[in-house]
């Protein structure tokens, strides 16, 4: 081969395109000429996306304060309204208060009526029987120690427990409320209605009144 054939022959190029650097270990960014990065480089897109990061968490921690502040605010506005409440707000806690002891007692006021109600009913049977005793008792038939005697005893022990009371007396005012009247004796002995004498006890249990009286009563001439 003579000399100007070596000339003309040139060495053959070896570029290296790997993005790692096999020395380093780190990534490799193309460059212009000049060796400024190019446009669109990994190197500038990261820059620009540092920035707007940037941008991202100082506005992030605007936000936050603000948050914190608001929220400061309203804890700090609650708390002076527990302390010191308004004049408006202690008439409406005065009121509910009011109006929630009125509901309790008219709830357990109820409750107690329809308790004697109830009750009321099922004793109401066994008075036609409890007249029966006080007729043989003004007989003289629940003298002594009689077993008839303990039985009636017995029974109306019982429906007192339960809260039955018998009223009418003879010589007690006449109250049209509690008494009926069955007949009437003019008389000069009183100056009012007058209860003259008790054909039937009236009875209560509570509050409820099962039956009136029934009387015969003196009224003035």
């Amino acid at each position: 081969m003579t000399d100007e054939q070596n000339q003309n022959h040139e060495e053959p190029v070896i570029r290296d395109k790997r993005r790692i650097d096999p020395e380093t270990g780190e990534v490799r960014h193309p460059h212009h000429a000049d060796g400024a990065p190019a446009e669109g480089a990994p190197e500038a897109a990261g820059g620009v996306t540092e920035a707007a990061g940037d941008a991202g968490a100082e506005a992030s921690d605007l936000a936050d304060e603000e948050y914190e502040l608001t929220v400061d605010d309203i804890l700090n506005a609650a708390n002076a309204e527990v302390e010191e409440p308004s004049d408006e707000h202690l008439a409406d806690l005065k009121r509910v208060t009011a109006e929630y002891a009125n509901y309790r007692k008219r709830t357990e006021a109820n409750r107690e009526l329809e308790r004697e109600r109830a009750v009321g009913a099922a004793v109401a049977v066994l008075l036609p029987v409890l007249d029966d005793l006080d007729r043989a008792e003004k007989h003289g038939d629940l003298e002594g120690d009689t077993p008839f005697a303990t039985i009636a005893a017995k029974l109306r022990a019982q429906v007192e427990k339960l809260g039955l009371t018998s009223f009418g007396e003879v010589g007690e005012p006449f109250d049209p409320q509690h008494h009926e009247a069955i007949f009437q004796q003019p008389s000069d002995e009183v100056e009012i209605d007058t209860v003259a004498d008790v054909v039937e006890n009236g009875y209560n249990l509570g509050s409820v009144q099962l039956r009136p009286a029934k009387v015969v009563v003196k009224t003035p001439q």
